[in-house]
């Protein structure tokens, strides 16, 4: 498309997601604000995962309903651990969750997932992004292949852990946790994947690449920028012998250094 076309489609895109209600509006410089200040970033911690009344109620004073309560948490990791193979769980990584999991992890392995792909295709008003200028985070979206890193977590953690891990992918209920079949070197081990929700509000739907670029360039919130989220997993896949094309001409139109 003409650049003229494309600035003016991405605005309205952008306009779609801005809130304006009393939920969205912090109050200056408030004690909870204080705690998640999006002026100053920093890297997401066990602690931010922790229940606690002053995280919770930044998350609801920001996202209002959007904001997934604990019995919804709780419900939905149940569901999910109700078709766990015994023994330890893996999950599948494919973003954040490769260079900061935040869980004690008892072996990696690269794997590959068929019939599902990574993008940029989940809107953040929180975290990497604010409401008025929404940012975009990764999902599995259906149709292609996906290599990433499959994290095998204890069975003595299991439950305690992938509550925290429920608290930080599912914070509105973009994804759906869904066990794919992960082929590793090793051999297929059966992975918790998060899914991109198409039907969830938080779902971006197809944007072009030069729009999620537009997007990635300026989106940031407290746990820092699209673009240095974008570094760290272009770094991160990398790290481990991974290359992923799209993200690297994503981070080289954002001018990322990885």
């Amino acid at each position: 498309m003409e650049p003229a076309r494309d600035g003016a489609k991405l605005a309205v895109v952008l306009s779609m997601f801005q809130r304006h209600d009393a939920t969205d509006m912090l109050d200056p410089k408030s004690d909870t604000e204080s705690d998640l200040d999006t002026d100053s970033s920093r890297p997401l911690s066990r602690e931010d995962l922790q229940s606690g009344g002053r995280r919770d109620a930044y998350i609801r004073k920001m996202l209002g309903n959007d904001a997934w309560s604990d019995a919804q948490l709780q419900k939905s990791l149940d569901r999910t651990l109700r078709h766990a193979p015994p023994g330890d769980v893996w999950i599948f990584a494919y973003g954040s969750l490769i260079w900061n999991p935040l869980f004690p992890v008892a072996e990696e392995r690269v794997a590959r997932v068929h019939g599902l792909h990574r993008s940029f295709c989940i809107w953040s008003r929180l975290g990497r992004g604010s409401p008025e200028r929404p940012g975009l985070v990764l999902g599995l979206n259906r149709g292609g292949n996906c290599r990433g890193v499959v994290l095998r977590l204890a069975e003595p953690h299991v439950r305690d852990e992938l509550a925290l891990v429920w608290r930080r992918e599912m914070v509105t209920g973009a994804y759906r946790p869904t066990w794919v079949k992960a082929r590793t070197q090793h051999g297929v081990v059966d992975a918790i994947a998060f899914v991109a929700d198409r039907r969830a509000a938080g779902y971006a739907g197809n944007l072009t690449e030069a729009e999620v670029a537009a997007i990635l360039r300026t989106g940031g919130g407290f746990l820092g920028t699209c673009s240095e989220y974008l570094e760290q997993t272009t770094a991160g896949l990398q790290a481990r012998g991974i290359c992923d094309q799209g993200l690297q001409r994503l981070a080289s139109a954002c001018g990322c250094t990885s």
